[in-house]
């Protein structure tokens, strides 16, 4: 997510100038773009394992926060199915088009309004409960608590707080995950091998069966 994130800096982070961006650099911006949904989608993962361990002290504040910010992920994962949408516009007529196409449906309502400001609180709630709880400290557990400060909507790009939500992100729990990892059960090998495989296998068949139509 942080990757994604620092890509697309360079631009201002409206809609109309992601928009240009795309249209002259279409490659890194689609990477950029990838690469915050790649981010998203393990965020969740990550989410479920944290509420876990802050649910063996405090199931309430764990659950309470869980909530909210799975929520707002699946807010995020919905914008970025309308980010995607209006990169194609770009592509299949062209910027001006495409600006007009967005400018128009901007802020029109959908279930998902409703989720957004669970993300913004949901944040502040699972960081108290990590804290209080003992599964983070003080300063990563206000550090996961700065994801309140990432801007979240349609083709949303990158500025200063972005970099700084997305950095305490890092801070807060890749320390974490790498206890976890390397004091948890270990997974076997085999396993791992067969269902990366496995994995790898559905995902080309399911590319090449919507080649195909």
């Amino acid at each position: 997510m942080l990757t994604g994130v620092l890509l697309r800096i360079p631009y201002h982070f409206f809609f109309p100038q992601q928009l240009a961006a795309y249209k002259e650099h279409p490659t890194l911006i689609f990477s950029s773009y990838s690469f915050f949904l790649a981010g998203n989608i393990l965020l969740s993962l990550a989410v479920l394992t944290l509420v876990q361990l802050i649910g063996l002290r405090k199931p309430n504040w764990a659950i309470g926060g869980g909530i909210m910010v799975v929520l707002g992920l699946f807010a995020r994962a919905f914008h970025a199915g309308v980010d995607h949408l209006a990169f194609q516009l770009v592509q299949i007529y062209n910027l001006e088009e495409a600006t007009k196409t967005i400018a128009s449906s901007y802020g029109a309502y959908h279930i998902v309004s409703g989720l957004s400001p669970f993300i913004l609180l949901g944040w502040i709630v699972l960081a108290i409960g990590a804290y209080i709880s003992g599964v983070l400290r003080l300063v990563p557990a206000l550090a996961l608590s700065l994801m309140t400060i990432l801007m979240i909507g349609v083709l949303k790009g990158s500025s200063f707080t972005s970099v700084i939500a997305t950095t305490g992100l890092v801070v807060a729990l890749v320390p974490l995950g790498i206890k976890i990892i390397s004091e948890g059960p270990k997974p076997v090998f085999k396993a791992i091998i067969k269902w990366t495989f496995l994995l790898l296998a559905l995902i080309l068949v399911l590319y090449f069966l919507g080649q195909a139509g």
